[in-house]
């Protein structure tokens, strides 16, 4: 192999590497309000939308706002949660239900700019028993706000403004380690380029590097 045929190689494999890491780093994702229920102890994306959601007496729902890139990925409701310790001191009424939501504004590293999420809270909804998930809502936590295609876009005013907003980011959170994949990047962000990168670089430079002496070690 010719010495610049090395070089062309060597560079490619650079190339790859670095390209690889900034299409990992530049995750396209959501800032938005996603909706869950609470089933059999444990968080599961919810299959209607709360507006034709319609939970049954004892049920526990949640909201979280975070930047996700899919419902595979989104963020969970965070904390224990359960129907007794929330409803506890809201009676049962004849033709009415209750139902336990979990309203969890995210964290900062997700909040749109300049703003500041509010805490997590949970809060028992007694409506008709016919209601929806989004009228049970709606009696708590006002003001809502919707898009025009009825995307849910802010609870109780947060966020001020934005509904579904496609933001480019450098992490995608998952369900369990938003907040140490979070701290990992302020991390990365304060000591220079992550190992990762770093590691690829070494290694395409000791591949450049072995080619070299191959080429070398084949000269007359």
């Amino acid at each position: 192999m010719s010495r610049r045929r090395t070089c062309v190689v060597v560079l490619s494999l650079l190339l790859l590497v670095l390209g690889t890491t900034v299409g990992q780093a530049q995750a396209v994702g959501y800032r938005y309000w996603s909706f869950w229920d609470l089933t059999g102890g444990k968080w599961t994306y919810a299959t209607q939308g709360p507006s034709t959601a319609r939970p049954s007496d004892g049920d526990v729902q949640g909201f979280r706002f975070a930047v996700s890139a899919d419902s595979q990925d989104a963020s969970k409701p965070r904390g224990d949660a359960d129907f007794a310790s929330i409803c506890a001191k809201t009676p049962a009424q004849a033709g009415r239900k209750r139902v336990a939501l979990v309203i969890d504004s995210g964290t900062a590293a997700d909040a749109p700019g300049g703003e500041t999420p509010p805490a997590p809270r949970t809060v028992c909804a007694r409506v008709p028993a016919g209601a929806t998930t989004a009228e049970a809502l709606a009696t708590v936590a006002k003001p809502l706000r919707y898009d025009t295609n009825a995307l849910l876009c802010a609870i109780a005013g947060y966020p001020a403004t934005g509904c579904g907003d496609q933001v480019t980011t450098p992490h995608t959170p998952s369900p369990t380690t938003a907040e140490a994949t979070a701290k990992a990047e302020a991390d990365s962000a304060r000591h220079g380029p992550s190992l990762g990168l770093l590691a690829g670089i070494a290694a395409v430079a000791a591949l450049g590097g072995a080619a070299v002496w191959q080429t070398r070690r084949r000269r007359p």
